[in-house]
């Protein structure tokens, strides 16, 4: 049987920045917003919204077992608890990543994504290379595309989001951080890890 592969290169932070200068500058030149209100939407998603928010909840999931047992049953209402919710998270579902199982997390429609937890959605998750090798190739494409080897003992577990329901991953805490706080334990999530396609950083 002949297999064609889509491997996608993930875009480089130098990359993206330019682009959004560029977008910046053209919405400010043709009058469609002003420097104000760009910066007004880009402190927003800097301070309100974004991978930190998730972060956050994950360091108290790693240090708090009723936390964790209540954001496993309901990821919507633990997360309303430390401020963290609304537009796109209105139902949302975290799915605890083991040494037995490991989570990742796809929408193979669109882009459905929960905003409260992670911000704005990253360029590879909507595209079209990602959301359809992910669900047949998921081990090909974490070892390829992010340089994560899950082991085979793992079994991977790919979730399709939608408009109804959003999920997002509680990573696996990292060996060696039993003496860290929240906030330092917060440190080590990152945006992939709340998708599943790596793992939190190393302490």
């Amino acid at each position: 049987m002949t297999r064609v592969n889509m491997v996608y290169t993930p875009k480089t932070e130098e990359e993206v920045a330019a682009r959004v200068k560029a977008i910046e500058a053209i919405l400010i030149e043709k009058g469609l917003m002003s420097e104000a209100a760009v910066n007004k939407f880009a402190e927003l998603y800097e301070n309100e919204v974004g991978p930190h928010l998730g972060a956050k909840v994950v360091a108290r999931a790693w240090t708090d077992p009723e936390f964790k047992k209540h954001l496993l049953k309901d990821a919507t209402e633990a997360c309303k608890e430390l401020g963290v919710g609304g537009l796109q998270g209105e139902h949302m579902i975290a799915l605890e990543c083991t040494d037995n199982v490991h989570h990742v997390i796809v929408c193979t429609l669109c882009s459905c994504y929960p905003w409260p937890v992670l911000g704005l959605p990253p360029n590879w998750y909507k595209s079209m290379p990602y959301r359809a090798r992910i669900i047949r190739e998921p081990r090909q494409v974490l070892r390829e595309d992010f340089r994560f080897e899950v082991p085979d003992a793992t079994e991977v577990q790919v979730w399709d989001s939608n408009s109804e329901i959003r999920y997002w991953v509680l990573p696996k805490r990292p060996k060696g951080t039993e003496g860290m706080s929240e906030d330092e334990l917060a440190k080590l999530v990152t945006r992939d890890s709340l998708i599943g396609t790596g793992p939190a950083i190393a302490a």
